[in-house]
């Protein structure tokens, strides 16, 4: 890809959220930056586990098959602390798997979001939760990566051994990611008033205001993206398949449908679950990430998929 071609969708993730780094990370703040350069160079030529974003990223870059570089569907950047020097393991790790991700950011212990704006992302994966509020303080969707619970195995075809926690490998080629509505997809106006005013005023508010299109959220540009990618493929079989689970039931379904329609978004499937926890039809949904504002619907989900939390909205007004 040449300077001036830009990816219908750019995403931006963190060398910790593609591969298991955590040991590492461990040693780093146990004994220091001399400690973890001495194990990562020791061990340059011994590949990384993959991480709970790696079968995610793997499926985007698969988007991009038999298209000419200049014209990809989807660039993956890798934003990483470590330095260039400490980073060659990870590089290699890169290379182990065939991920062609040729673009990257070490900044040897410095924050990695001021680099997110100019490479243009949509999106933005990190195990960091303040540079994923950095990232959404800019516009750009972006959540926290968090350990799975799930039981996960090492990717088929991957060269590693035995199984292992992290990357959870699903048994289907399609790309499946699943979004929360509010506070994600659309802003947090009805949340607010939910959490503020009582679930009875939520309905009222959503019954009175159901012509009325939801703001947008900090997803709706990276939903678009996929839309978009959605479109230059046949709708069957697609390669990406995209759903809505919602804690909303009827009557506040109408609004989302509306909000949808109106901005040309295609939704391939909508789970209106009324309160219901959201792990278990995830799991059925066979998403390969989920994205969620609220702590309880994240800590159910993470038990059965790999679950990104967005720190955005009044769910979060403590962690602000």
């Amino acid at each position: 890809m040449s300077g001036t071609e830009t990816a219908t969708l750019t995403v931006a993730i963190t060398a910790r959220a593609l591969f298991d780094l955590e040991h590492s990370h461990g040693l780093y703040e146990r004994e220091g930056v001399a400690a973890y350069t001495e194990f990562q160079r020791d061990r340059e030529n011994d590949m990384l586990a993959p991480g709970i974003a790696f079968p995610l990223v793997r499926k985007l870059l698969a988007l991009n098959a038999g298209r000419p570089a200049d014209a990809r569907h989807v660039e993956v950047i890798l934003l990483s602390r470590n330095s260039a020097d400490t980073g060659l393991r990870i590089f290699n790790s890169i290379e182990h798997y065939g991920l062609n991700i040729v673009r990257a950011v070490f900044t040897s212990g410095a924050p990695t979001y001021p680099y997110i704006v100019p490479f243009g992302a949509q999106l933005f994966l990190s195990a960091n939760p303040e540079s994923v509020r950095r990232a959404l303080e800019h516009d750009v969707a972006a959540a926290t990566i968090l350990p799975s619970k799930a039981t996960s195995k090492t990717p088929r075809g991957s060269g590693t051994m035995g199984s292992r926690e992290g990357a959870i490998d699903q048994p289907h080629d399609q790309l499946r990611i699943a979004f929360d509505g509010d506070a994600v997809i659309f802003g947090d106006e009805s949340e607010r008033i939910s959490q503020e005013q009582g679930m009875e005023a939520f309905a009222r508010n959503e019954r009175e205001q159901s012509a009325t299109p939801l703001s947008g959220g900090p997803f709706r540009g990276f939903l678009a993206a996929l839309h978009s990618i959605q479109a230059a493929f046949p709708s069957d079989p697609s390669p990406i398949r995209t759903a809505l689970v919602t804690a909303r039931s009827a009557p506040a379904h109408k609004r989302v449908i509306l909000t949808l329609r109106e901005w040309g978004v295609r939704l391939d499937e909508a789970l209106f679950l009324g309160g219901r926890d959201k792990g278990p039809f995830l799991e059925a949904f066979g998403a390969d990430i989920f994205f969620d504002d609220s702590h309880h619907n994240v800590e159910s989900a993470r038990r059965h998929v790999a679950t990104g939390h967005v720190p955005h909205g009044v769910s979060n007004r403590e962690d602000e």
